[in-house]
């Protein structure tokens, strides 16, 4: 039997996420532990843990913050009222919001400024959609499943957009949305796509490899919606069984029974030491044979926050 391991590319960090790290990475050199973290930087069991060790304190809400401490916002982007209540603790305040949540919060701002109604489809609870719903909450209605169309009171019909939380999964949501339009024929089309490039790059990846495998392993962490997505698409795609682990440690022997391919994935705020360990897990099992599937090329970079880019120029580093 020839075990080969189909390895997906583009995979982990994305540019919002390694802006967000290195953020915290930064903030920790410039002004020395401790620096206070609202909510978890990324949604990565491992990369909060390594930064708590360099003496990151990751906190619920900022009133668990001294006051007159530095805090800094995860990737996921938060509402105003947070800002508000930063600023009353007299917090300073770093940003790490990915600049393509923001963009979706500009966007709520925008539509809700013309009072249109928002249809945010994205998932209930998550601090993404908390946070980008915050930014007009009257106009907002947020749609994770179809029955949450029901009962929606719309003022104006032709005077409706939907938008997304960035980190969905692009078939889904385009179903979404043709459901929603059957119910609402006059609801507008974003400006722009929300799905984020590295979510629907990571998806393509993983629709190339899945339906050639027996198993695919996702790297990433259950709060993870982008690394849950590629679980399902991958399912959805021609897998015959697919899981999300955190390390290698937690891959299973038996998962590997009469498998002859595995492909392999991370989520987009997944650090590649971690596929490395699953490779070399896999390699030890006799899947050393390594073909590396690339869907997309990524050149994306984005500049750390204003506010720390300032610290750190005055302190001349």
């Amino acid at each position: 039997m020839s075990k080969k391991v189909l390895l997906a590319a583009p995979r982990g960090y994305c540019a919002g996420v390694d802006r967000a790290v290195i953020t915290v990475e930064k903030a920790l050199d410039l002004y020395g532990a401790p620096v206070y973290v609202r909510k978890q930087i990324v949604h990565n069991k491992h990369v909060v843990s390594t930064l708590e060790a360099r003496g990151a304190i990751f906190v619920s809400e900022t009133d668990e913050v001294p006051e007159g401490a530095t805090v800094i916002f995860s990737a996921h982007g938060v509402s105003p009222a947070v800002h508000a209540d930063a600023a009353a603790r007299n917090l300073k305040t770093i940003d790490a919001t990915c600049p393509l949540v923001t963009k979706v919060h500009h966007e709520v701002k925008r539509f809700a400024s013309e009072d249109y109604d928002i249809l945010l489809v994205g998932h209930k609870g998550h601090e993404e959609v908390e946070g980008t719903a915050g930014e007009a909450p009257a106009n907002v209605h947020v749609i994770d499943t179809m029955a949450d169309v029901e009962g929606i009171h719309i003022r104006d019909e032709k005077k409706l957009i939907w938008l997304s939380q960035t980190t969905l999964s692009v078939d889904e949501t385009i179903a979404t949305v043709r459901s929603l339009k059957e119910r609402f024929p006059h609801l507008i089309d974003p400006p722009s796509d929300d799905i984020c490039y590295a979510t629907q790059n990571r998806q393509t990846a993983i629709k190339e490899i899945a339906p050639r495998t027996d198993l695919v392993l996702v790297v990433g962490s259950v709060n993870s919606s982008n690394s849950v997505r590629l679980v399902e698409v991958s399912k959805e795609y021609g897998a015959k069984n697919a899981y999300l682990i955190d390390y290698a440690a937690e891959a299973k022997d038996e998962w590997l029974e009469g498998v002859e391919t595995v492909g392999v994935s991370s989520g987009a705020s997944v650090p590649e030491i971690l596929v490395k360990d699953l490779l070399l897990w896999l390699a030890e099992r006799g899947f050393s044979d390594v073909e590396t599937i690339t869907a997309s090329e990524e050149h994306l970079l984005f500049a750390i926050p204003p506010e720390l880019r300032k610290d750190l120029r005055a302190a001349g580093k």
